[in-house]
């Protein structure tokens, strides 16, 4: 059971709630603070003065005064004419990890929600009603308003209660309206009051979800792409020299280190290394450390901006006394954004490392006498195609990936009659990455696919030659469920079963558990 607190929420913890379901329940303290800061609001409308989003319009509306009985009509009128996403829906756990971190953002106590607002969250992350989002209309600023609105529109209601009006959602795999599925799941909707329907919307906390996910996508993709790179070393007879600790203590950058250090694990008593009448190797795999080291310091980079986010107070006004409402700008996606673009530009980078090696493996001019395309023998050559066609998906994703870099924060449109001037298109960036994410995955498993097969016919070639410790037990882990064809066959499955022994973290661990034994 994880207890929110509004404070020390990590990464992890919302990989164990998005994707394994883990129970969430709030603490006594968030509970209090939650309480204190509806205590606020409740005196600031009794006073009467203007507060923004209180008692007021919204974005250009801003100077327009609202009744205290209009407050509920405020408040919906809010979530309607914001739910106006479009596109393919999100995927489940980027909608549980988006639920868990505002249900956080508002335990911190500065939002002025009534406690029974995060509850309902936490109900349904707990009873598995999973809202129906769209994955696109959002622009990061004012927070992803469109997204969180559809997520609004499923646990609240007004007096009407129009079945037509609460959104769609899934229960128990069965897709209904929101308003059955919470009938279904027995949650009661609410009917939002002041501040309540700006402060469930008014955040980037969509982007923020996408960016958690992909964060923890992203590091076992690493480890996948030095694996990836230590079985293409050993079948291409690479040269060792290039991950000497030495070389890379003197340029002082610690990813490049550890890439370094890991490949010499990974290809421990390898014989293999060094065997070939060369003295250094192409870039793609001599300098491999210092192209994938600099991308784990960027994920290091990006893993601490997402974790200040999804315990930071993101929406708008901030409370912080019954006399102290700020009007500021926390909801302003730029942190997730920015920290995306950098993400897609360095993954885009492991990628196209990465599809290099798969063409220097299936070419005979820089393979080191391996045949041409890695058919089985070089007779096969004309009548089979061997791994000719798979580099050519490698490269389709690797140019697919560097549109998907372009940055997307640089891009901004004004909105709302200028008052939302700059927006950080935060979420766009956020979905970017996580499309490159996918694309890097295969990627690296047909790296991995194709480097199988070279030792396949490497060893044949040198049947007393040794692998190291950590790419034998790689190569064993691929061939114990994806065994060798000598001639050709239909690739495609079994590339995409390899991928699925990336993404399930079957590969990574098996490999772990072979080198720390």
């Amino acid at each position: 059971m994880l207890k929110l607190d509004g404070e020390t929420l990590t990464l992890s913890e919302v990989i164990q709630v998005a994707r394994h379901h883990l129970p969430v329940d709030l603490s006594k303290k968030a509970a209090a603070k939650i309480q204190k800061s509806r205590k606020w609001v409740e005196e600031i409308i009794s006073f009467g003065d203007p507060v923004y989003g209180i008692n007021t319009g919204f974005g250009a509306f801003a100077d327009h005064q609202i009744s205290a009985s209009d407050s509920q009509t405020l408040s919906r009128n809010l979530i309607l004419s914001h739910a106006v996403g479009t596109g393919p829906i999100l995927a489940e756990d980027i909608v549980r990890a988006a639920m868990l971190i505002r249900a956080n953002t508002l335990a911190k106590g500065h939002s002025g929600v009534r406690l029974e607002v995060v509850h309902t969250l936490l109900k349904m992350l707990n009873k598995n009603v999973t809202p129906h989002i769209p994955s696109q209309g959002s622009l990061g600023s004012s927070g992803d308003l469109a997204p969180l609105s559809h997520l609004a529109l499923v646990f609240t209601t007004d007096q009407k209660d129009r079945e037509d009006e609460s959104g769609w959602a899934s229960y128990r795999d069965q897709d209904m309206t929101g308003k059955k599925a919470m009938e279904a799941a027995d949650i009661p909707r609410l009917v939002l009051g002041a501040k309540e329907g700006l402060a469930i919307t008014n955040g980037a906390t969509f982007s923020a979800a996408i960016a958690a996910l992909v964060c923890e996508d992203a590091e076992n993709l690493l480890r996948s792409s030095e694996i990836a790179l230590a079985m293409s070393l050993e079948a291409m007879l690479g040269v060792s020299s290039a991950f000497d600790p030495r070389i890379h203590q003197v340029r002082q950058h610690p990813g490049q280190i550890k890439v370094a250090k890991t490949i010499r694990h990974l290809t421990r008593q390898s014989t293999l290394l060094d065997t070939a009448d060369k003295v250094q190797d192409a870039y793609s795999l001599r300098c491999a450390p210092q192209v994938q080291g600099p991308v784990q310091e960027t994920l290091d980079f990006v893993k601490q901006i997402t974790n200040r986010e999804i315990n930071a107070v993101t929406d708008n006004p901030v409370l912080f006394d019954r006399q102290t409402a700020i009007s500021g700008g926390n909801f302003h996606g730029e942190p997730i954004g920015l920290a995306m673009d950098y993400l897609s530009i360095a993954l885009t980078e492991i990628a196209g490392i990465s599809e290099r090696r798969v063409f220097r493996l299936t070419d005979s001019n820089l393979n080191a006498d391996l045949p041409s395309m890695l058919v089985n023998t070089p007779e096969d050559a004309g009548l089979n195609s061997g791994m000719m066609m798979p580099q050519y998906t490698a490269a389709s994703l690797v140019l697919e990936n560097r549109s998907l870099a372009s940055p997307d924060s640089t891009n901004s449109l004004p909105t709302s009659a200028e008052q939302e001037d700059h927006n950080a298109n935060s979420m766009t960036a956020a979905r970017h990455t996580r499309q490159i994410v996918k694309n890097t995955t295969h990627v690296i498993a047909i790296e991995l696919y194709t480097a199988a097969r070279a030792l396949d016919i490497r060893l044949r070639e040198k049947p007393q030659a040794k692998m190291g410790i950590g790419t034998r037990a790689a190569y064993q882990k691929i061939r114990s469920q994806i065994p060798f064809r000598a001639g050709d066959a239909w690739w495609g499955p079994e590339i995409e079963a390899l991928r699925e022994l990336i993404e399930n973290r079957e590969l990574v661990n098996a490999v772990k558990h072979a080198v720390q034994g």
